[in-house]
């Protein structure tokens, strides 16, 4: 596999918090034999259900989400250490950036920018652009990266977040927390990004705080739950706020609600594996260990590949959830600079 250069995480940004804190504590989690099977597996089922456009999602939900649901799958590529033309699934990545980059328009939209629930799509899908130009550089992709971000730039509200259509109206934490991570990998790639934005979105994360449990709300006032509050202690991380009080205690928050019924665990764990490997040591060590086992005991083996099963736990499909699982094994590799503090 292609190792990805690892970019100090903290250097891309000035924030008027100190990012330049406590280091990392130490880190000693690695990807055992039997996680680097089922990674291995994992990828070549979704080299195989790759579509001739590039794009993953080929039935059920996800043939309404191409756009997310390749930006999901080429994270689970990249976190596995392939790039754009490079690694054993190297054209898979450089067919699915293709058709990310193809799909967006003058106006920084993928497709149809009407389309319900359309900013998360947005935002996962800039994701994975911003890191796959970090590693190649290519012209061509900055040009269509920049629009994206420009996008999003645009579509805060006066709030600090963003909801599910590219307009400055209300927000929720779900879809801001995805605005937010794919402007810090569009920073740290090299492409332009107004602190200002970054500070309000500090602001509206923080009015979702809720004080007496540690965790986060869907909106200001909200009761708290698991994946918003992953959401949030991981869109405050990127922001640099790794010491900030407020993510502490949606870390711990985090660990009381982990269980295996929750309604959203491919989604909640998609932000919550990150932000406890950001938070290190033993946090990081027990929270993998966990939901390792978790993931293990539940995929399903044919032949030489393997995939999970989309279930009652917000799981949108095969592919999603294959996608998401994968990555979230993947990251001790330590191959995506996005997920280093």
């Amino acid at each position: 596999m292609y190792r990805f250069l690892v970019i100090a995480f903290c250097v891309a940004w000035s924030t008027p918090v100190d990012i330049f804190a406590a280091p990392r504590p130490g880190d000693d989690v690695v990807v055992d034999a039997k996680s680097e099977e089922v990674i291995n597996g994992a990828l070549k089922y979704l080299a195989t259900v790759q579509l001739p456009s590039g794009a993953w999602g080929a039935s059920g939900m996800e043939k309404q989400y191409p756009v997310a649901i390749t930006g999901y799958t080429l994270m689970a590529f990249l976190a596995a250490g392939n790039l754009p033309g490079e690694g054993v699934y190297g054209k898979n990545v450089l067919n699915g950036v293709n058709y990310l980059m193809n799909s967006i328009g003058p106006d920084g939209i993928y497709g149809d920018g009407h389309l319900g629930q359309y900013m998360y799509g947005h935002g996962v899908a800039t994701i994975a652009l911003a890191e796959a130009y970090g590693q190649t550089k290519s012209a061509a992709l900055r040009a269509k990266l920049a629009k994206a971000v420009k996008l999003i730039i645009s579509s805060q509200n006066d709030e600090g977040g963003w909801r599910y259509r590219p307009v400055a109206r209300d927000a929720d934490i779900s879809v801001t927390v995805l605005q937010v991570v794919a402007l810090r990998a569009a920073k740290n790639s090299g492409i332009e990004v107004p602190q200002k934005t970054i500070d309000d979105a500090v602001k509206y994360v923080k009015n979702c705080y809720h004080p007496s449990s540690g965790g986060f709300g869907y909106q200001p006032g909200n009761s708290p739950g698991f994946a918003r509050t992953a959401a949030a202690i991981y869109s405050l991380q990127v922001c640099g706020l790794y010491d900030d009080p407020t993510v502490k205690a949606g870390s711990k928050y985090l660990f009381e609600q982990q269980t295996t019924d929750q309604q959203w665990f491919a989604y909640g764990n998609f932000y919550a594996a990150p932000a406890q490997y950001m938070m290190g040591g033993e946090t990081w060590k027990k929270w993998n260990e966990k939901t390792k086992a978790i993931l293990l005991k539940e995929v399903k083996k044919e032949g030489d590949t393997y995939r999970w099963e989309s279930n009652s736990r917000g799981g949108v499909g095969v592919v999603y959830s294959t996608a998401v699982y994968t990555m979230i094994l993947a990251m001790p590799y330590q191959y995506i600079p996005l997920y280093q503090k």
